[in-house]
């Protein structure tokens, strides 16, 4: 049975000292219950709602943090890009691409990610089906990589409501890649008039119960010692004191799961 994947970290790297600590903190609980850690940390955020909100400290300063936390722990690491040109920028600092589900449909993106030759993440789109998720992966197997993951996040529901299918996560492992469930982003409130994305982190662990147990590879987790100051996403990511007992748990479940599935 390969490793259990947890991707996590701030959702925007806010400094130095944050993104070290965090990734620190979560690489010991990872360590201990014998989890594949890869931190993740957005060097921009060109999706945030309002134009008031923070896009970043600075490409360049934010991937060189991602470079020395994951040089200075010797772990993975991940960050998401938004247009074609990101893709060999962010591919010099990091081992891993994330395709934003809004943009999981763009031709462009999804080949030069693959083209870098590093892992590609990709999150599927509010507006697809598990089914219709066959093509983005398509575009990136086409550049010869097959290092690619599909992310659950969660499908448009109304307006500012998002819901997660208990079937997205089988149907998606039927296109023979890993899946990742988003248990972060699929707890968010869009839409708002606010200027901000509402959310609610005390569902983190329903949304990852329901993953494990049907079979999810691993688990995308936001996490901050104080997610009220964050940069971004302060309404969804998880404080972190609360990630070790939620892992245990999952990693419980996951070795029931395989027990039970060899009945």
């Amino acid at each position: 049975m390969e490793k259990f994947i947890l991707i996590s970290g701030p959702c925007l790297i806010e400094d130095q000292e944050t993104a070290l600590s965090i990734a620190t903190h979560v690489k010991g609980m990872c360590d201990k219950l014998g989890i594949r850690y890869i931190f993740k940390g957005s060097f921009k955020k060109a999706n945030r709602t309002s134009i008031e909100s923070k896009m970043g400290i600075g490409d360049k300063e934010a991937l060189a943090i991602l470079k020395h936390v994951g040089t200075t722990l010797g772990i993975e690491t991940l960050t998401d890009i938004h247009e074609s040109s990101d893709a060999a920028l962010a591919a010099a600092y990091v081992d891993h691409l994330q395709i934003p589900a809004f943009l999981c449909r763009q031709t462009d993106l999804l080949i030069a990610a693959g083209e870098t030759g590093k892992g590609v993440n990709i999150k599927k789109g509010q507006f697809l089906s598990p089914e219709a998720m066959k093509f983005p992966l398509e575009k990136v197997q086409s550049t010869g990589n097959k290092n690619i993951w599909l992310c659950e996040r969660g499908t448009t529901f109304g307006y500012s409501e998002l819901i997660v299918d208990a079937t997205a996560i089988t149907r998606l492992k039927e296109h023979g890649v890993p899946v990742i469930m988003d248990c972060t982003h699929a707890t968010q409130k869009p839409n708002r008039t606010v200027g901000t994305t509402g959310g609610d982190p005390d569902l983190i662990e329903t949304l990852a119960i329901a993953a494990v147990s049907t079979g999810a590879d691993g688990l995308f987790i936001e996490t901050h010692p104080d997610p009220k100051s964050a940069g971004s996403d302060s309404a969804t990511m998880l404080q972190m004191d609360k990630l070790e007992l939620i892992l245990r748990r999952m990693m419980m479940m996951r070795e029931a799961r395989e027990k039970a599935m060899n009945i």
